[in-house]
């Protein structure tokens, strides 16, 4: 029986790029996933690349900010390694709050005008932040080719079913028709990483619905929009991403009318011009949310047996630094980063 270097469960953006980065080290990596890959929380996000202090916990900033400085390098290694372009936009966002973030000012009525004319403020007042958007399908399907070419080995539509032990360490996982042997083993399942053992991974489905609709004209909108009530998201292939609800629904995806109408009718109170936009696509997901709603990342107590999931609302921020930072700790490199804050120990795994 062949034995992988890594194997690693749950082939969303944090399971594709981590295998990726580990077949730089030239690792050799399985990839399972219980679907296809990247069809669960990855393609449902919205792609906001947003690391700014105060909107997030004072632990996780640093390690945002880290991340949010790989991405250019990240995105130009993954567009040249599969020639597809996962829209990287650098045109900053406009918050719309009572209170500025530190280190931002808020604009005059004047500024906001001209950076988004088409805007209705509606009597609040905003901060421009220097943040960034990417379009997490397209970003899924650079990361798979990628892991293609790099060779990657994959088993997709085969759910885990256990994780097997021989003298308390890893040495094979378990699916529903084979199994394969390993040195070491992540879990990268998300919401469904509690459902695998050996150890429960506390984490949970928070669920999100979007939509999405055709702008009038491309350059509609620039920037990120965000507001109490709603985030507008601008691709640029004409469509507006419209979001997005939080809640604890269990494992439920199903759409519900009234919320999706909810959430258009704040788009459009925010931005008139998209009244008569088609709607695209309205969708759920479910993000894998923690008890102290931080990742989960690094070794457990179980030797060969490690996690990387639990990221709730920042998967697609926290991307590179997590592929890097987990593959520094399981090629036993210096880890680069501090993630003391995001031990599996914190939950006794």
């Amino acid at each position: 029986m062949k034995t992988w270097d890594v194997v690693i469960i749950g082939a969303g953006i944090i399971g594709l790029s981590l295998a990726r980065e580990l077949r730089k080290r030239s690792a050799a990596v399985l990839l399972i996933d219980r679907g296809m890959p990247g069809r669960e929380a990855s393609h449902a996000a919205a792609g906001m690349l947003a690391a700014t202090p105060g909107e997030m916990a004072p632990t996780l900033f640093p390690f945002a900010s880290a991340s949010l400085q790989l991405y250019p390098e990240f995105v130009r290694e993954l567009q040249d390694e599969s020639g597809i372009d996962v829209d990287f936009r650098r045109d900053g966002s406009l918050l719309f709050t009572d209170c500025p973030p530190e280190g931002s000012r808020f604009l005059t009525a004047e500024e906001v005008a001209e950076l988004a004319p088409h805007v209705n403020p509606q009597g609040r007042r905003a901060v421009y932040l220097s943040e960034a958007s990417i379009d997490p399908r397209a970003l899924v399907s650079a990361a798979l080719q990628a892991c293609k070419h790099r060779g990657v080995d994959t088993s997709f539509g085969d759910a885990v079913v256990s994780v097997n032990l021989a003298d308390d360490r890893v040495v094979r996982v378990s699916t529903a028709k084979t199994k394969f042997a390993a040195h070491l083993v992540v879990n990268c399942a998300g919401a469904w990483a509690g459902q695998i053992g050996p150890r429960p991974i506390p984490t949970r489905p928070v669920k999100g619905q979007m939509l999405s609709v055709a702008m009038p004209t491309r350059n509609l909108l620039r920037h990120v929009i965000r507001t109490p009530d709603v985030y507008l998201v601008p691709r640029s292939d004409g469509r507006l991403l419209i979001g997005a609800t939080l809640e604890e629904a269990g494992f439920d995806k199903h759409v519900n009318a009234d919320t999706i109408h909810r959430l258009h009718r704040a788009a459009l109170a925010v931005l008139p011009p998209i009244a008569d936009a088609r709607i695209l696509e309205d969708w759920a997901g479910l993000r894998p949310g923690t008890p102290d709603s931080l990742p989960i990342l690094g070794p457990t107590g179980i030797p060969g047996y490690c996690v990387a999931t639990g990221h709730y609302r920042d998967g697609i921020l926290l991307t590179p630094v997590t592929a890097r930072a987990m593959t520094q700790v399981l090629t036993g490199e210096n880890c680069a980063y501090d993630l003391a804050a995001f031990s599996a120990a914190r939950f006794g795994l």
